[in-house]
């Protein structure tokens, strides 16, 4: 059934929004150091959903179907099982002594001012080898967060960094399902995609990486800790089987019980019940963002089920008729990709959604498919590193216990990015548009 473009469907999103964050911003004022734990993110999102069934059943939506399916997706479902076998695997690890062994073994030798930068480009290493910044971070976080704790360094600042490298990678490689859906519905080439996005990404990790080296120089060099070296072989295994494409979830489970055997094997005082406890917690710390995915799926069910992506996208496309030339034609898709992200929290889903308006934005303005390809998915890719309900932050702040909000402020990769980005779009044209050709599938 066809519902019309509401931008009262977007209701719900902005209430949810409004009591999170009016909530952590007033207990921060009042002085609360964890302002943004006051109310829970899965308690305030419950009015939104309220809100959502209801506008739908007065559209004449099916909203509890609606509601249930979004909540069942089978993305939604993997990204929540990631959730805990992530958060499973990060409690064995330190429970075995995991990440002080690798911060024996490997940050004793680095330079307190590189500590960032190496983080950052471990990070975009492994995302841009497996294609997923999910996996890259439930990779790649619990050895950074050893890396903070050792050197004295923000936990925050470390974590914007293993974010940062994990979005550079996630929107660069060429099996990622964000490049994919980018090129696919564009009709681009992936080499050319590739290069035209490099073009805009080189220079903010650039950027990304002298900052970082700035702000690392105060840090003090991390102490080596007397434990076996062999406590850090899981954290090698799970970066090379990721880096070697292996499916997320086997990277973690097999990481899980590798670690789990060298723990009984090495560890002292470490023995099967310590294990299937240190699972069990490992998954209590993933609750929250578990139950705020599965709920997060279902208002997006529903706001995309009475309109409200269909409205947005209606009045970005009305922009784009009314401007010509290059410019307002990306502009408008940079604000598509942006605004559908924002509502949908994923950015692939957000690229899918918006693909086929794109690319008729695209053709209007005489943009090549591979600098619309580029625009669709770093606009995705900029606003999904810095929601601080995106699946990414929250599993960030989930396994370090620091705030989202606070780790969105850090990621200063993405920010870079979104410059980087908008200054290509102002720069004057080499080539005519009217010489592009449209393109084709």
């Amino acid at each position: 059934m066809s519902v019309r473009p509401s931008a009262l469907a977007l209701a719900p999103l902005l209430l949810f929004l409004a009591l999170f964050f009016g909530a952590g911003l007033y207990y921060t004022a009042q002085g609360e150091p964890m302002g943004f734990y006051q109310l829970r993110a899965p308690v305030a999102i419950l009015p939104a959903l309220a809100l959502g069934l209801w506008l739908a059943r007065r559209r004449g939506v099916p909203a509890q179907p609606t509601l249930l399916a979004g909540m069942g997706d089978g993305n939604i479902m993997l990204m929540c099982l990631v959730f805990l076998l992530a958060g499973a695997f990060a409690m064995v690890s330190k429970g075995i002594g995991a990440v002080d062994a690798v911060v024996a073994l490997g940050l004793g030798t680095l330079p307190p001012a590189l500590v960032l930068p190496g983080l950052f480009l471990v990070a975009a290493f492994v995302s841009i080898s497996i294609g997923t910044s999910m996996g890259t971070i439930a990779a790649v976080v619990p050895i950074a967060l050893g890396v903070a704790d050792a050197s004295g360094l923000d936990r925050v600042l470390v974590l914007g960094a293993v974010l940062g490298g994990a979005m550079f990678g996630d929107n660069l490689s060429i099996i990622s399902d964000t490049t994919i859906a980018a090129t696919r519905s564009q009709g681009a080439q992936m080499r050319d995609k590739f290069r035209e996005n490099l073009k805009i990404a080189a220079p903010a990790a650039i950027a990304t990486l002298v900052l970082l080296a700035g702000l690392g120089e105060t840090a003090p060099a991390p102490e080596a800790a007397e434990v076996s070296p062999w406590l850090a072989l899981s954290y090698l295994l799970v970066l090379a089987l990721a880096v070697a494409g292996l499916d997320v979830v086997l990277v973690l489970g097999i990481g899980l019980v590798v670690a789990g055997g060298f723990g009984l094997a090495v560890a002292p005082d470490y023995g099967a019940v310590e294990f299937a406890g240190d699972i069990y917690a490992g998954f209590e710390s993933m609750v929250e963002i578990t139950l705020l995915s599965i709920l997060i799926g279902g208002l997006a069910a529903l706001i995309r089920a009475t309109g409200g992506l269909d409205w947005l996208a209606q009045k970005i496309a009305k922009f784009a008729r009314g401007h010509t030339g290059r410019r307002s034609g990306e502009l408008s898709i940079a604000a598509l990709a942006a605004g559908t992200d924002a509502l949908t929290a994923n950015n692939t889903v957000a690229i899918l959604v918006s693909g086929s308006l794109a690319r008729d934005i695209a053709q209007r303005h005489g943009i090549s498919p591979r600098r619309a390809a580029s625009m669709l998915d770093i606009f995705a890719c900029v606003v999904q590193g810095v929601l601080p309900y995106g699946a990414q932050i929250l599993l960030a702040a989930s396994l370090a216990a620091v705030s989202p909000l606070a780790l969105a402020g850090s990621v200063y990769y993405c920010w870079l990015l979104a410059l980087s980005a908008i200054v290509f779009m102002l720069w004057p044209a080499r080539k005519p548009a009217a010489a592009v050709a449209p393109a084709v599938d």
